[in-house]
């Protein structure tokens, strides 16, 4: 391969935004150096001779990063991540083992302009009818780059609020399990279809704004804390009333800080195939988070709010909708947690790097209570988690894991969890 070629393979890689493989920074840095390593030694290995003239452009399909995009203006690539754990509880003494989820993308680059990116997951390893696995598409989205300060995008997209939603691959975070602050009040992994504008303004910071379809109220039930349950994931999404959101990120070396907002009625005006009815139901979610890396610590921390409005009208149009009467539904009126994290990576050496880790997590919904229909507060939906574990990386996208974590409310949710993270 020539230096020019393998130049413009790096540029390539990376001018198509954040899609391919939403790692952290530092990761992502220390991926690019074994793949640059990589491509030098397929370089030496691919030097022209007198009798093979060197290829008008190359493909690598086992690149995470874009390394397969040709250089003739086309090309696609193929992504993935996946996760499996095993779990066993303190008090019933039942343990699990699941195949959480399994991810593949496809990537597209029509031409140096224009991109198209896109994730499938299948969650629980079985799909049918009579099991709880899933299908779904989490992102199929274009993106058009105007250059490094403007692209637009449009399709089904991740909402750029908290640090999961967007960077969700197992070896990008710590623990078994995602976080429940990240889980129950950013409902992640958390998608729309819209359109928006994203770029870099200046030196580190990272804007995303647009406008999409938002949560249907009328859609809640008591099986999902928080407003889960409302997510349309762009299915038939009832669209009357839209949404818009707006994130800022700023990023150095070791260091992000960053907040985003997402507000819009989730009443959709009445919807024919809506319960509400001249309802508003204004759902309004906001961040801040950070993260900071000094030598071999890693420090994290985000908070989260929400409201819902006409709780008490949403609670009264869905008890009086359904054919059976609800358990003890109540829908959220606030929302609201935050986690803080440390992590020390006590050995590093080659592609190893183990990091024990601890979490401190507080989860508060609280609920329109109706105490005269016997509508009260769920105990459980106000928590404490409390997390110690270890994270082992025998790769930079392959990791294992195992914690330990205890619930102030919920006993019953204290475990032992062992898990197995990649990506590709």
């Amino acid at each position: 391969m020539k230096k020019s070629n393998l130049a413009l393979a790096l540029a390539a890689a990376f001018a198509g935004g954040p899609a391919f493989g939403q790692a952290t920074v530092d990761q992502k840095l220390q991926i690019l150096q074994q793949e640059i390593d990589d491509l030098k030694a397929q370089a030496r290995r691919a030097a022209p001779t007198a009798q093979q003239p060197a290829a008008p452009y190359s493909q690598d399909y086992s690149s995470p990063l874009g390394r397969s995009l040709s250089l003739g203006g086309g090309g696609t690539n193929i992504t993935g991540y996946g996760e499996m754990g095993y779990s066993k509880f303190r008090r019933s003494g039942d343990a699990t083992a699941d195949l959480q989820r399994f991810v593949f993308g496809f990537n597209h680059r029509f031409d140096e302009r224009l991109t198209f990116h896109s994730e499938v997951e299948i969650e629980h390893a079985v799909v049918s009818s009579a099991d709880n696995g899933e299908v779904a598409i989490e992102q199929a989205w274009l993106n058009y780059r105007v250059g490094d300060a403007a692209n637009v995008k449009a399709g089904l997209f991740l909402i750029p609020l908290g640090i999961l939603n967007e960077t969700h691959e197992p070896p990008t975070y710590f623990g078994v399990m995602r976080n429940q602050v990240e889980t129950r009040i950013i409902p992640t992994t958390w998608r729309e279809l819209g359109a928006g504008v994203h770029g870099v303004v200046s030196e580190g910071l990272r804007y995303d704004a647009g406008i999409t379809t938002n949560f249907d109220s009328g859609k809640l039930d008591e099986r999902t804390t928080g407003i889960r349950s409302a997510h349309q994931e762009g299915q038939e999404a009832n669209a009357r009333n839209l949404a818009v959101y707006g994130a800022l990120n700023y990023r150095r070396p070791g260091l992000l800080i960053g907040g985003g907002v997402f507000t819009g009625n989730t009443g959709q005006n009445g919807a024919s195939n809506s319960v509400l009815q001249g309802v508003s139901a204004r759902f309004t979610l906001w961040d801040v988070h950070t993260q900071y890396r000094l030598g071999r610590l890693d420090l994290q921390a985000l908070y989260a709010a929400g409201t819902l409005g006409d709780a008490d009208k949403v609670t009264a149009a869905i008890l009086a909708a359904a054919p059976t009467p609800a358990d003890a539904f109540a829908a959220p009126k606030t929302l609201k947690g935050g986690y803080v994290q440390a992590a020390y990576h006590v050995y590093k050496q080659g592609n190893f790097d183990l990091a024990p880790f601890v979490r401190y997590e507080r989860v508060e919904i609280k609920q329109q209570e109706d105490p005269v229909n016997g509508l009260l507060q769920d105990p459980n939906n106000i928590e404490r988690i409390r997390t110690v574990g270890v994270n082992f990386w025998v790769h930079p996208r392959v990791v294992l894991k195992a914690d330990i974590q205890r619930y102030t409310a919920d006993k019953s949710q204290d475990r032992f969890s062992l898990g197995l993270g990649f990506m590709f």
